[in-house]
């Protein structure tokens, strides 16, 4: 948790999966969402926490949301899809069900230890300001976020400029969030620098990010049957994460009987699942910007089952994708994929297409990168007895220009985000480049340790 990056440039996976049987699933059955996610994670979390603090920290995070389900499973109609809607937290994108955990388990293991940590991360957009809002004002942690100048909607620019909090820095990149992704690893591959600022990272590439989202897998699968029933996943996915989260899920027992990977037009996921090959491409601005990737970090972690879980070879394959811009897996581990994943891609018009017709059919309004899900689930479902699950992974109002383009009508933040649009901004620029960001954060990190020094020059 606390390296997040591991010193080789790898992921931490677990060296083996918990395994819940089928009589343990069926026994959590009812349970509220913050008992439920303590029994989920406290075999990946062991003698780390003690179960009091644990159990704190998690009831602490899911207090922040506006409901007590946290992640409300709404049918839509009798089609057989549902929405699990994930963006009830603070910021309102699913990524807040595990950065208001992670942030809290930060800090309360630095403070315990008496240690600072650094977090240098990248953002499409959903990451940053729920990251943010999980650690501002926090002694322990300094958040160093990059994200693509001009590339996330405004109300995901201002979620993360607004918080004018001393340890939050926000740096806007001129480039793509792939290049604000190299950055942010260029950083930890400096062993030196790393270690000079405790360095530690809040995406995705951080295990205990997946360990959080798990729980919601079990959460909408108890509720539609499991363990008795299998249930299928459409999760809308560009650094391929939260789709992780579910595969993980099922390797802990649950009983899924298939994923759709969803993409907008950036859809090396969607050929690579076709094909067996992922081949980068250039990235194109879209109406669901935290899709715009070709470089899904976490598809590492996948990659590795394929490559029989074996980290040289995969970190070989993966030097030369840098280098080439093309990975290719064979035809057997291209068959076991293909028997368990499907997916699918949605231009910008179908996007909005879909928005309207969601809104048309159900009465539901759903923002772009989940309007991408609800088009691909309904294009790739396997079998209509089982309930098809689309994760919703963002509320509508954090892109209301595309959602008033599609419908007509343009979605209200709720009423704590009302003023969003007037707050004050604090962000800076930088070039894509790593000499310039390293600079920055010495710079910052030096007057933290010395506000006497500034106390006297002030006066």
């Amino acid at each position: 948790m606390l390296a997040g990056l591991a010193r080789d440039g790898g992921l931490y996976l677990p060296a083996e999966w918990p395994q819940f049987s089928k009589a343990e699933i069926a026994g959590l059955k009812g349970l509220p969402y913050v008992e439920l996610a303590f029994r989920i994670m406290r075999p990946f979390v062991g003698d780390a926490f003690d179960e009091a603090a644990f159990r704190r920290l998690i009831g602490e995070a899911y207090a922040s949301f506006e409901t007590p389900e946290v992640a409300p499973l709404k049918p839509l109609g009798d089609s057989g899809l549902h929405l699990l809607e994930l963006f009830h937290g603070p910021t309102l994108a699913f990524k807040d069900v595990a950065l208001q955990l992670l942030g809290r388990m930060l800090d309360h293991t630095l403070t315990a230890r008496r240690r600072h940590a650094t977090i240098v991360g990248a953002t499409s957009g959903d990451t940053g300001s729920a990251a943010i809002e999980a650690v501002r004002d926090r002694k322990t942690i300094d958040i160093f976020m990059l994200f693509p100048k001009g590339r996330v909607s405004e109300v995901q620019r201002r979620q993360m400029t607004t918080v004018l909090a001393p340890n939050v820095h926000n740096i806007a990149v001129q480039g793509t969030f792939d290049d604000c992704q190299d950055l942010a690893k260029a950083c930890f591959n400096d062993l030196a620098f790393r270690d000079r600022h405790a360095l530690t990272a809040v995406n995705s590439i951080n295990f205990a990010r997946v360990m959080a989202q798990i729980v919601y897998y079990f959460w909408a699968a108890l509720k539609l049957g499991a363990p008795e029933r299998p249930v299928a996943f459409t999760v809308p996915s560009g650094n391929f994460g939260n789709v992780y989260a579910g595969y993980a899920a099922r390797q802990m027992g649950l009983p899924i009987s298939h994923f759709v990977v969803g993409t907008n037009s950036n859809d090396i996921l969607a050929r690579f699942f076709e094909s067996g090959t992922m081949t980068m491409t250039d990235v194109v601005p879209t109406f669901s910007p935290s899709m715009d990737i070709q470089i899904s970090s976490n598809f590492e972690r996948l990659l590795f089952d394929l490559y029989d879980r074996n980290g040289v070879t995969l970190a070989d394959a993966m030097t030369a994708f840098r280098s080439t811009g093309t990975l290719k897996v064979g035809a057997n581990a291209l068959a076991g994929v293909r028997a368990l994943f499907d997916a699918g891609r949605v231009d910008d018009p179908g996007t909005l297409a879909a928005i309207a017709d969601c809104r048309r059919r159900f009465g539901e309004t759903i923002d772009p990168h989940t309007a991408v899900g609800y088009v691909v689930a309904q294009q790739h479902r396997r079998d209509p007895a089982i309930p098809m699950v689309v994760l919703a992974t963002a509320h509508p109002a954090k892109f209301p220009d595309a959602v008033e383009k599609a419908t007509g009508v343009r979605p209200p933040l709720p009423g704590r985000l009302g003023d969003l649009m007037d707050r004050a901004e604090r962000v800076d620029g930088l070039r894509n480049d790593v000499d310039e960001l390293k600079s920055m954060i010495d710079q910052r990190r030096a007057m933290a340790v010395a506000p006497a020094t500034r106390s006297k020059v002030r006066t």
